[in-house]
Order: structure tokens, then C-alpha cells, then sequence
């Protein structure tokens, strides 16, 4: 198998099947949300509406934090390696689900003979 044709079948995993697409499709709204929230709405204190996206980025999300604590706060602390950790996330578990319904259409579908 060509590197061109895996990388077409992790994309179809990642993005053409129903499951992921929900999961992104919310994902999205959340992120949408989180960034109205923060852009537009005045709180007295800190709002909590970015920890939506942590939790729908979880566990995978806790995974980059363990890993990035091995190189100091410095980098775990800024915001570009939580945004790039929370985009890798996502894309991981979508491709996850992807692969999972891969695993379920193939046990559901009936077993053929090779020359069927």
C-alpha cells in the first residue's frame, strides 16, 4: 500500500463517516461558542466555557499535557501548545471513531466466500 493511499484512508477515518463528523460538527460549535463567550460577554470572573472543549477533547488531551510537562512549564503554560494539543486531540479521536465504526461495520457485515 502506497504512503498516498494510507494517507487517503486516514482521511476518509478522520472525516467521512457519520460519527466523526458529528463529533467535529459539535466540537466545532463548542469552540464557537467558547470564542463568543470569551470575545463578546463581559464576566466578573473567569468564565468557564473553555473547559467544554477540554472535555470533549479528553482523555487524549490529558495524554500532550503529561507529555509536554516533561519539557517545563514553559511550554505546557503557553497558548500555542494548547491550541496545537486541542486540534491533535480532536483529530486523534476522530479517528478513532472512524476506526471503531470501521471495527463494527466489519463484524456486522456477514462473512463471504472468497469468490463471492
Amino acid at each position: 500500500m502506497s504512503s498516498r493511499q494510507r494517507l487517503h484512508d486516514l482521511v476518509q477515518l478522520t472525516f467521512r463517516n457519520r460519527a466523526s463528523l458529528v463529533y467535529l460538527s459539535v466540537v466545532a460549535a463548542t469552540a464557537v461558542f467558547v470564542a463568543i463567550d470569551t470575545l463578546f460577554v463581559t464576566h466578573e470572573d473567569a468564565s468557564l466555557a473553555g473547559v467544554w472543549l477540554l472535555l470533549l477533547a479528553a482523555p487524549t488531551i490529558f495524554a500532550f499535557f503529561i507529555g509536554g510537562s516533561m519539557f517545563g512549564e514553559a511550554v505546557t503554560g503557553s497558548a500555542g501548545f494548547l491550541y496545537v494539543a486541542l486540534v491533535l486531540s480532536v483529530l486523534i479521536q476522530s479517528l478513532a471513531l472512524g476506526l471503531f465504526v470501521r471495527l463494527l461495520r466489519g463484524a456486522a457485515s456477514p462473512a463471504r466466500p472468497q469468490g463471492a
